[in-house]
């Protein structure tokens, strides 16, 4: 049985050079070295990570990367790209690099390759996509499509809703596009309110077409268009309507949607993976067939990176390592993704799943439970609006928060000084965050006593913030004041920089995430390929549905509070 992570001589090692470095700020750091942001800068297929402002030194570094040998990343790493079933406890593949696999490589699944089937699928998405933008494909009634509505759920939604509204620069603008996923009418409602139906066309994407929350969104979606003047509730505008991205024909059939506009995606490819299968379908006919392309050409770099570049050097493999630093060693329960920019709104949702459904495991490989945190929490704003919502705990709370800054050197809507303005918010942040209030050298020894005597009133107690306190005295600012705006620093950033946010650094920057995260399941030893958590909950729901529309007063066998619940909302839509 492979040996518990936290026995490894490497862990263990980690763990006592932890204990040497945590009380080391990072204006230590850099004073220390001043070539330091020169040493911990990578770039790689149209990207730029500086993790210099992380409580790491190179040696920290050489250890976390012995760690990742020593947990097997690199075997791990080939044996994904090589098709072995790594997702064991459902017995498949993990090939989501197989969607976007530009190099068209053979990528063998039971001796089968997998590409030409993943290019046939490629070139229906790009026939259809052409045809929608074209005009050539008309609704029922003759009419040109104006509005493509995806509905979907997961990753079947939060993928390519992400995608679109990052890529929107390069979308048809004529063309409307929305996102439906909640199983709350609303969402269908307000999405199809100022549509029309002649014009409309639906995207139902669900792999095996019976998703509770698609199918029932895709059904409302059906009778909505059925009604419209000029459907005359005909049959036949179903087929002129909507199409499936499934695997589960005779229910696609059932539905009304012929076969033929049925796009194929594979069980070896997980829901919050599949941007680049034809779950991307949406965005596809949104942004031209080329420039998804042109995605999938960043996807696959990034791959590349990931799959070719030594550990020390690799930047999916340095975010992951750096995670387990906070994670494991400094008890970061939380990381936080914060772009600057209003494109990427979305990113920190899409990464939530793609890392919280992923690695959000108790139970290692071995069905033992783990002696150690996995996953932590995702989570994060765009800026300028996190610093006026959230950036106060960030700076002056009590938890630690490493972060990814994520910007872009050219802006699509170059007005006036707002980019400048924006990106001087994003590296000012990271520098307050790093140094707090003040520069260590500032303070010459007359200023250090005066400090000293306001941290003794003020119970600023550490030699960092008697130093903190001097600028802030330095400052005017009266002495009963001087604790509130010390800002001690020392808190963790990586900052992402690319030239301009396009489908090739999309693909790139969301690839960099996806390796990020199997590299740190890889460690933790999870699977981080499968989800069994969701389901516990949608099989009470089941139970449930009934109770809450019987007719007759249901037998409820539930819990007290659950029991209550049920009767509380029976009693107030008068059941």
């Amino acid at each position: 049985m492979k040996l518990c992570l936290t026995d490894l001589p490497e862990w263990k090692a980690l763990a006592a050079h932890y204990k040497e470095v945590r009380a080391t700020h990072l204006r230590e750091l850099f004073a220390r070295d001043p070539r330091r942001a020169e040493r911990f800068t990578l770039s790689a297929e149209g990207l730029m990570l500086d993790y210099s402002k992380n409580r790491v030194t190179e040696e920290t570094m050489r250890r976390l990367a012995a760690l990742a040998r020593a947990c097997g990343v690199e075997a791990s790493r080939t044996a994904m790209f090589a098709g072995a079933p790594i997702n064991r406890t459902e017995n498949r593949p993990v090939l989501h690099v197989a969607l976007r696999n530009r190099s068209n490589t053979p990528i063998y699944v039971q001796g089968v390759d997998v590409m030409p089937e993943v290019n046939r699928v490629l070139a229906r998405m790009q026939a259809f996509a052409r045809d929608v933008r074209s005009g050539a494909w008309r609704g029922f009634t003759g009419k040109r499509i104006r509005a493509i509505v995806n509905i979907g759920i997961g990753g079947s939604d939060l993928g390519p809703a992400m995608a679109y509204e990052a890529l929107k620069p390069y979308a048809q603008r004529d063309l409307t596009v929305r996102f439906v996923s909640n199983i709350d009418a609303t969402h269908i409602v307000e999405a199809t309110r100022d549509l029309v139906p002649a014009e409309t066309l639906f995207i139902v994407t669900s792999k095996t077409f019976t998703t509770q929350e698609t199918m029932t969104n895709a059904q409302t979606a059906r009778a909505w268009c059925l009604a419209a003047s000029g459907h005359g509730r005909n049959e036949k505008a179903v087929a002129r309507h909507f199409v499936a991205v499934s695997t589960n024909a005779p229910e696609v059939a059932r539905f009304g949607i012929n076969p033929e506009n049925m796009f194929e995606f594979w069980d070896w490819v997980g829901g919050r993976y599949s941007l680049c299968s034809a779950v991307g379908l949406a965005l596809m006919v949104a942004i031209s067939p080329e420039r998804f392309i042109e995605m999938l050409d960043g996807f696959h770099a990034m791959d590349r990176h990931f799959a070719q570049a030594p550990l020390e050097r690799n930047m999916p493999v340095i975010l992951g390592l750096l995670g387990v630093w906070y994670n494991n060693f400094f008890g970061a329960a939380t990381h936080a993704i914060l772009p600057y920019d209003q494109y990427l709104c979305r990113f920190p949702a899409y990464l939530q799943q793609a890392d919280m459904e992923s690695n959000g495991k108790s139970v290692d490989q071995q069905g033992r439970p783990v002696g150690w945190q996995t996953g932590p929490v995702i989570w994060g704003e765009p800026g300028t609006n996190g610093q006026h919502a959230f950036y106060q705990l960030i700076h002056q709370g009590t938890k630690l928060v490493p972060a990814d800054f994520i910007g872009f050197c050219q802006a699509h809507n170059p007005v006036g000084d707002h980019h400048a303005k924006l990106m001087a918010n994003c590296f000012a942040q990271t520098e307050a965050l790093a140094f707090g209030r003040m520069a260590a050298e500032a303070a010459t020894a007359a200023e250090v006593a005066t400090a000293t005597e306001v941290a003794t009133a003020t119970e600023v107690a550490t030699a960092t913030e008697v130093a903190t306190a001097t600028e802030v005295v330095g400052q005017g600012t009266l002495s009963e004041l001087v604790p509130h705006k010390v800002f001690e620093g020392n808190r963790p950033t990586n900052t992402i920089l690319a030239e301009k946010l396009t489908p090739a650094v999309l693909g790139a920057l969301i690839a960099l995430y996806e390796h990020k995260i199997f590299t740190q399941g890889v460690i933790w030893n999870i699977f981080s390929f499968d989800q069994w958590g969701v389901q516990l909950g949608k099989e009470l729901a089941g139970k449930i549905l009934p109770e809450l529309i019987a007719k007759t007063e249901p037998d409820l066998r539930h819990d007290s509070s659950t029991n209550a619940l049920i009767r509380r909302y029976r009693k107030a839509i008068e059941l």
